[in-house]
């Protein structure tokens, strides 16, 4: 082969060379907008055609159970159900289906629709895909979906927007919800930003405190216990009520620092006196082994073991009687005691007296506040008090905020008061050794 040859022969091969790396970057920059489960384009791909078109709409498609799906089945049949979803959605609807996350498909309408339009097309749009299910080797997977959009003309931030009407859907069960700046769903969630960082720094910190609220015995008028209420302090000495903080650090993961920077103050503050106090702990706390454990070591070595009570918060339903009942019997071998607190509220019933071996019933404060007047009431609570007295329960009336309220409790046996007109919670707490 001689010079020329050689040249021309050189010259076809980088040309062959440059084509095939054209023809590889191509393919590399189509995988880049391809999700590789589905096929569908990818949320990049959604980025770049929004962009080519300002005046379009936004519906977002998000399975609802999928965790549940793929916890009990596993993530090859979890994948396997995505695939079928697809291909569900794809014979339904005549359009282009982008896949945005996980278990999120997003769809362009061509046109930016007014709210009560958007209304009637998704109302439309649930009713056509609503119901999917899935057969996977005889069995009927069940697949439900929650739909949102947005109706704002403007595409800036949008899909921030559209994330925040799905997460407002899927709290509040909703078949869809449609986002408008009126909702002002933003100014929640910087508020929760912000809080957050309040929470972090105040458990870094330890600016968690117990306050501490007096109870009485109703014969004897005297302070015997004391409940550990939890209270934030922020940085200008505000003080933060659990109500907004408590949500949020179960949120952000720090709850059960919280929860142990309460326990560790209050055994603290009286570990050297001869009150009773009590201490709020949720189903989360009993249920959670740190949180066990870490109380079992506490009541080891603490002389205040045989004056705790730990009050089991009724916010939600007990689902495992067994980790409570085993919870209960450990504490009660230091001598620790248990109250039911905020009994006829959220999921109360009288199962709970009878399965759950309890020194103390707390009667919520919307039972106990109005007794004085309301007959009915007043009938609630003679039920409660006389069956909690036949199983050798004591009972703590909540809401005490009037001298007539507190003469109706005492008339009708209730063993322990506590409320605003015995005293508000207190900052700190001076007792005698």
């Amino acid at each position: 082969m001689n010079l020329e040859e050689k040249n021309i022969y050189l010259k076809d091969a980088l040309k062959t060379m440059d084509q095939k790396m054209t023809k590889c970057k191509k393919q590399l920059l189509s995988k880049y907008f391809i999700d590789n489960l589905t096929n569908l384009p990818n949320i990049y791909q959604l980025r770049k055609d929004l962009l080519e078109n300002e005046d379009t709409g936004l519906v977002t498609i998000s399975i609802d159970n999928f965790t549940t799906i793929n916890n009990f089945y596993g993530f090859l049949v979890g994948d396997y159900v995505i695939e079928q979803v697809v291909k569900y959605l794809s014979q339904k609807m005549n359009q282009t289906i982008y896949r945005v996350s996980g278990t999120d498909f997003t769809i362009i309408l061509e046109n930016s629709l007014g709210f009560y339009e958007l209304k009637d097309y998704l109302i439309e749009l649930y009713e056509n895909i609503k119901n999917i299910i899935v057969m996977y080797r005889g069995n009927e997977i069940v697949v439900s979906l929650t739909l949102a959009s947005c109706a704002n003309t403007s595409h800036e931030d949008i899909f921030s927007k559209v994330s925040m009407a799905l997460s407002y859907a899927k709290n509040n069960a909703l078949a869809f919800w449609i986002y408008e700046d009126r909702m002002g769903f933003e100014n929640e969630y910087e508020k929760n930003i912000q809080i957050s960082k309040v929470v972090r720094e105040a458990v870094q910190n330890s600016k968690i405190v117990p306050f501490f609220q007096p109870i009485i015995n109703n014969k004897t008028s005297k302070i015997e216990k004391y409940e550990c209420l939890a209270r934030l302090i922020d940085k200008d000495n505000n003080v933060i009520s659990p109500v907004l903080f408590i949500p949020i650090a179960k949120k952000i993961k720090v709850y059960n620092h919280v929860t142990k920077i309460i326990i560790n103050k209050s055994f603290d503050t009286f570990e050297n006196n001869e009150y009773g106090f009590s201490v709020n702990l949720s189903i989360e706390d009993i249920m959670n082994s740190e949180i066990f454990d870490f109380i079992l070591e506490k009541l080891k070595y603490s002389k205040a073991s045989n004056r705790v009570i730990f009050e089991i918060v009724e916010s939600e339903a007990i689902q495992d009687f067994r980790k409570i009942e085993r919870f209960i019997n450990e504490v009660k071998r230091y001598g620790a005691k248990v109250a039911i607190d905020d009994f006829g509220d959220g999921y109360s019933n009288f199962s709970y007296l009878i399965k759950m071996n309890v020194d103390y019933l707390k009667i919520d404060g919307s039972l106990i506040k109005d007794i004085d007047t309301n007959k009915n009431l007043h009938l609630v609570v003679e039920t409660v008090v006389d069956f909690a007295r036949k199983l050798g329960i004591k009972t703590i009336a909540e809401y005490v905020h009037s001298s007539t309220v507190l003469d109706k409790v005492k008339e009708m046996g209730i063993d322990y008061s506590q409320g605003f007109f015995i005293d508000k919670p207190l900052v700190s707490l001076t007792v005698e050794d």
